[in-house]
């Protein structure tokens, strides 16, 4: 009987790329995917370790997963990811509901651990988080048809005290620009036409290969590719946001007028201590930089409140620094003591309740800031790319170029006769909390 297996996916972008290259594997080796959980005799659980939330969503997960070896047709449940890379004794001793368990650098060798745990061995594959993505391996992309994540960079270096990222995902190294050009060359013949570029340090991307910033030069190649319309840049860190990468966002059509930046503080004590690069300072003249070279360009980035020794001046600083700055979109995240880091052993812990109190307070600061962003595009002629149809609405929903997807707002298109997939310019009408909506440009 050939199995039939679920790939289920927690976290963040990246580790969707790693389920889409297990799901190819899978498929590859002549088992069957299938999206409902109950079909499955086989699931992958792909966890996040990256705060507390985020393993407890995992461990959650893989509890509701095991319960379906008594009420439906599961034999094996495999767990990946980067809880595996940090916990894999702890959750085998813990959870014997667990069949196998596979790590951040081994997850190409996912039919093997299948196999095993068919076999009903409870196989561990847990060994230095080295994988390299310049490997020829199968993927089956998960996202609509027209829209594709493209890792170009797997790790970090720059040790941040609050991050468990580099246990997890090791060292930085970036993928030859070669594999990534063919990658995408592949994605935009079966029909992508959006790439987003992401990695845990995408303006770092090339320093280990090529003695050099390259990202400039990878966006300019990607964009190249026949059949691209829209290529996207997530996480980039602002210590290595050179005044070249400035200039090929702000040159070439086809790189959205969008930057993924998190800065995660404005205090000077508290960014030395969180070992960020630069100051406040540094960060207001690299935002200035990008609005003054960049017309129209939409900044996110994301604040961490609550780190350890956050006084109330502290924060009343960061409020100010939000104001001041005009955020298209902020995330902010309550700080996290997370294991074998830094931070975790630092004095001044900040109360929970404290930090909710101050994550809420900064939302609501950016919720008018996001509005105000918004309603300053009504009379705009942006491009739309159309995702999906409101029947009962009639109208056409999509995303422009200051939005990605997933995470930020959307635009209503009405009185149109519009294609799933497709880009229409759209002039914006009305501006919503978040959404905007407009009619097309005939």
């Amino acid at each position: 009987m050939t199995e039939k297996v679920k790939v289920v996916t927690l976290g963040c972008e990246k580790n969707l790329v790693d389920s889409e290259i297990m799901a190819g594997l899978i498929h590859g080796r002549g088992f069957q995917l299938v999206e409902e959980k109950e079909e499955a005799t086989v699931i992958i659980v792909n966890t996040c370790g990256f705060i507390d939330a985020a393993k407890e969503e995992s461990v959650n997960t893989i509890l509701d997963m095991a319960d379906l070896k008594q009420t439906a047709k599961l034999k094996a449940l495999i767990v990946s990811g980067c809880l595996t890379q940090r916990y894999k004794q702890q959750l085998m001793e813990e959870m014997p509901e667990i069949d196998g368990i596979v790590g951040t650098g081994d997850f190409d060798k996912i039919n093997h651990i299948v196999d095993e745990a068919l076999r009903g061995k409870k196989p561990i594959l847990v060994g230095n988080p080295v994988f390299n993505y310049d490997q020829d391996l199968p993927r089956k992309v998960s996202t609509p048809r027209y829209t594709a994540y493209v890792k170009i960079a797997e790790g970090c270096d720059n040790a941040c005290t609050f991050c468990s990222i580099p246990i997890m995902r090791g060292s930085f190294r970036s993928r030859s620009m070669e594999s990534i050009v063919s990658e995408v060359e592949q994605l935009a013949s079966q029909g992508v036409k959006e790439i987003s570029l992401i990695a845990q340090d995408s303006t770092n991307y090339g320093t280990d290969l090529y003695e050099g910033f390259m990202l400039p030069a990878l966006l300019n190649k990607v964009s190249e590719v026949a059949g691209i319309e829209w290529v996207r840049l997530h996480y980039a860190y602002p210590g290595f946001f050179t005044d070249e990468l400035i200039a090929t966002i702000a040159s070439n059509p086809k790189i959205c007028k969008y930057i993924d930046m998190p800065l995660q503080h404005s205090v000077d004590a508290i960014l030395k201590r969180m070992r960020r690069p630069g100051r406040q300072k540094d960060a207001r003249e690299l935002v200035r930089k990008i609005r003054e070279n960049i017309p129209h360009v939409a900044l996110r980035t994301s604040i961490i409140v609550g780190f350890p020794g956050e006084t109330k001046e502290d924060f009343e600083d960061l409020k100010q620094f939000v104001r001041d700055m005009q955020f298209d979109r902020l995330g902010v995240f309550t700080y996290s003591k997370e294991d074998d880091t830094p931070a975790s052993r630092l004095p001044d812990q900040v109360a929970d309740e404290v930090k909710e109190f101050r994550a809420h307070t900064l939302m609501e600061i950016q919720r008018e800031i996001s509005n105000l962003r918004g309603g300053s595009r009504i009379g705009q002629e942006i491009d739309v790319l159309i995702e999906r149809y409101d029947g009962r609405s009639d109208v056409y929903i999509g995303r422009s170029q200051y939005d990605a997807p997933e995470i930020d707002g959307e635009v209503y298109v009405s009185n149109a006769q519009l294609k799933i997939g497709e880009i229409a310019k759209v002039r914006i009408t009305h501006s919503y909390e978040f959404d905007l909506s407009g009619e097309v440009v005939a």
